[in-house]
């Protein structure tokens, strides 16, 4: 049930994605607005844990234990069980049983092929737990691929420019270099210093990313035709000027409205997002078999209003402390490019 440090289930006396410090924290995926550092315990994929460590040293949390996709583990009265969400890296699904009834905490979730995770598995469970950050149906995603070859077509047409492209440091960025390597684009792909340390740590997990390079001490002129990844903030910023004419693009699932494009003064939108659309969003509602559906955060109204025409039980949960990760994400200190 909803607390305000987060989803808290009783039984097992744990929460998921807490807001604030709790005693006992399960965790989803790495993304700042659903893992924070300060818990007493936290149970996670191996991945999730260890991009915890990254960001936030490897004191993060009084103790920590590895949960494998499939594996049972036992609170009490209640079992868990993560499955593959298909968002990023070591991204769960939580299943929570105790007696009868199975409850699917989500997290974020996408349901779109991804060459850097485990794709999405669905679960049956009696009550649904899902995200909505892109919860109306003007939001559909189409095809990642097609957008790279967007991409790639304007490195192509612009060889004196180089192509800045905006995406979240965790999950997003990973996704669009391999992307780009599967459109057949072998030339060296250069990283802001924010990118580094986490697409270093996918190269481990023997996710392929190709040569990449770290953008700082490049020549300006040396960076023409070139594409560098950077975090959103960052390709508005004054950083930029150190690139022949770029060229600014922005891999997001908002830039299907065109007016946030305008608004952050992007020149090629790339309608790529590690989120479910709308009509992922209700197809996987209607797959899981759920008779109720509880909805986190996002664009709830609409999202429980389809459930109720669909003769579903729904209710928006206001959590509060979960958005989209790309709005905020700025450079830390010390990770300039």
């Amino acid at each position: 049930m909803p607390q305000p440090a987060g989803l808290y289930c009783s039984p097992g006396d744990f929460y998921i994605d807490p807001v604030r410090p709790v005693k006992r924290a399960v965790i989803t995926h790495g993304h700042s607005d659903h893992a924070r550092s300060g818990h007493g315990a936290v149970l996670a994929t191996q991945e999730t844990l260890d991009i915890m460590g990254l960001r936030y040293g490897e004191s993060f949390a009084g103790s920590t234990q590895a949960a494998r996709y499939g594996e049972k583990i036992g609170f009490g009265d209640v079992s868990l069980t993560f499955h593959p969400a298909g968002h990023v890296l070591g991204s769960a699904q939580i299943a929570v049983s105790c007696k009868e009834t199975c409850i699917v905490a989500s997290g974020d979730y996408k349901d779109a092929r991804d060459p850097t995770c485990a794709p999405f598995e669905l679960v049956p469970c009696d009550v649904f737990i899902t995200e909505a950050t892109f919860g109306l149906p003007v939001f559909r995603h189409g095809d990642a691929a097609a957008e790279i070859r967007k991409l790639l077509a304007s490195v192509a047409l612009f060889p004196e420019r180089a192509h800045l492209v905006g995406a979240y440091s965790l999950g997003k960025a990973q996704r669009v270099i391999a992307l780009i390597r599967q459109a057949g684009y072998d030339a060296p792909i250069y990283l802001h210093g924010a990118m580094e340390k986490i697409t270093r740590y996918y190269e481990t997990r023997g996710i392929p990313l190709g040569e990449l390079r770290p953008a700082r001490g490049m020549k300006k002129a040396d960076l023409a035709g070139t594409i560098t990844l950077a975090p959103p903030s960052a390709v508005s910023d004054i950083w930029t000027r150190r690139f022949p004419d770029p060229v600014t693009a922005f891999a997001s699932g908002w830039m299907r409205v065109r007016a946030r494009a305008r608004q952050r003064g992007v020149e090629l939108p790339l309608v790529i997002s590690d989120h479910a659309d709308w009509d992922g969003l209700t197809a996987t509602i209607a797959a899981t078999g759920a008779g109720e559906v509880w909805v986190t955060h996002g664009q709830e109204d609409a999202l429980v209003h389809w459930c109720g025409t669909r003769g579903l039980a729904a209710r928006p949960l206001d959590l509060v402390g979960y958005g989209d990760e790309e709005e905020s994400e700025t450079p830390a200190e010390g990770e300039e490019a």
